[in-house]
């Protein structure tokens, strides 16, 4: 058993395509995600408890805390679809009865505040109690973004490939199910964590490849020709993703390389996102054109990492006043990018920042119904937007004619 699993987490280690290598590992958007998610489970506990929560999915702070979720990668690719709201099967109950839905609230409050795995698993034991109708253990996706060294994420794929791995029969929906097969992962990550994580993105990903037939063990004599020629579209359908994934990077990187140019030359401190110094475009450093010191904010350290994740914040000169935020978003990260800048102005605002999404041009109708939504409206950020086109084809005159940061309002728009 130890032989071969070394080798099953040396075959998705090495494998370029595997979710290890395209998700787990040097994923900006992954790192950014915790706090992002973390903050909109908050909002959702904060609507529940002030009964603004609405009877169903759509709308909710919830689809939008899943939505971020979703954007993470296949691996999280339906995490949505178990809390829509069912009106025939009257599920997931915890739309329409109030009870329910105070105790999904406390629940959530409990563990995003909880200190111990113990507590958290005496929550799940107390919310599985309930019976509450359609609400299972797809929850544990949720959790993994607020406890990811204690709880994996959940989904069929997940539980098919656990099986495979652990020659096991385990079922989906039950909680008792899935605190099984998590005291399996904890032990197996425990022994091999070496070679994996600490995190159990790390192993929930092993299983994942392995449930979805991405990654075989063994040969794949026993395959049936149907089942090859779906694992073969499988296959070429992942290596089209990536190939699309890093034509976006470069596109991110390009406009960061144009909000630092146009920063400076408007006398600002333009500093990139510290995990994105090491980047570069057209021969051009991110490293050399930004600052090396990032300023000293008024904050707890782990706010502050998180700031430092922005994608680019002008800040006044020599001081440590933020007047501008990018988020430079892909084609597929609307949702987080939305959120990280409503935590953002939680955590720094002063009244006089501006806060920017950069985004495909494809993405323009999707942002204005996002930025629409009433949640986001009472909260006041002044979230703007700014096309791609529109960066690329005017930065150099914004660099040129520019006296200040409202120069950008020339290319800016507003839902």
């Amino acid at each position: 058993m130890n032989t071969g699993l070394n080798h099953i987490i040396t075959q998705y280690k090495s494998d370029n395509q595997s979710v290890f290598n395209t998700w787990f590992i040097d994923n900006n958007q992954r790192l950014k995600a915790f706090r992002t998610i973390r903050r909109g489970v908050l909002q959702v506990v904060e609507d529940i408890k002030n009964k603004t929560f609405p009877n169903d999915f759509k709308g909710s702070s919830l689809e939008f805390v899943l939505s971020c979720i979703a954007e993470q990668k296949q691996i999280f690719v339906g995490v949505s679809h178990p809390f829509y709201w069912k009106p025939k099967l009257r599920i997931p109950d915890i739309y329409e009865h109030q009870g329910n839905k105070m105790a999904f609230g406390q629940f959530l409050g409990n563990c995003i505040n909880a200190k111990s795995e113990e507590q958290i698993i005496k929550e799940i034991v107390r919310l599985d109690a309930l019976k509450i109708k359609g609400l299972g253990p797809a929850v544990g996706s949720i959790l993994y973004f607020l406890h990811p060294t204690l709880f994996p994420p959940f989904n069929t794929a997940i539980v098919n490939g656990f099986n495979v791995l652990f020659n096991d029969k385990k079922k989906l929906g039950s909680w008792s199910e899935y605190l099984k097969i998590r005291e399996v992962l904890l032990e197996t990550n425990s022994k091999y964590k070496a070679h994996l994580s600490n995190d159990l993105g790390a192993i929930a990903g092993l299983c994942f490849e392995i449930g979805t037939q991405k990654m075989l063990i063994g040969n794949d004599e026993y395959l049936s020709e149907e089942e090859r020629n779906k694992l073969e579209k499988s296959v070429e359908k992942r290596q089209k993703e990536i190939q699309e994934e890093k034509q976006e990077d470069n596109q991110h990187s390009e406009m960061q390389f144009h909000l630092l140019k146009i920063g400076q030359s408007l006398g600002y401190d333009a500093f990139v996102a510290s995990n994105d110094r090491s980047r570069s475009y057209e021969g051009e450093s991110f490293s050399f054109i930004s600052p090396d010191k990032f300023p000293t904010i008024n904050c707890d350290k782990e706010t502050a990492n998180t700031i430092k994740l922005i994608d680019v914040l002008w800040f006044e000169k020599g001081t440590n006043n933020v007047i501008c935020a990018f988020e430079v978003e892909k084609s597929t990260s609307i949702y987080s990018g939305i959120l990280r800048l409503t935590d953002l102005s939680y955590s720094i605002a002063d009244g006089d920042e501006v806060f920017y999404l950069v985004i495909p041009n494809s993405r323009e109708k999707d942002v204005i119904v996002q930025l629409s939504r009433p949640s986001i409206k009472q909260i006041k950020t002044p979230i703007k937007y700014i096309l791609f086109s529109e960066l690329r084809q005017h930065c150099e005159a914004l660099c040129r004619f520019g006296e200040n940061h409202q120069i950008m309002e020339k290319i800016a728009k507003s839902a």
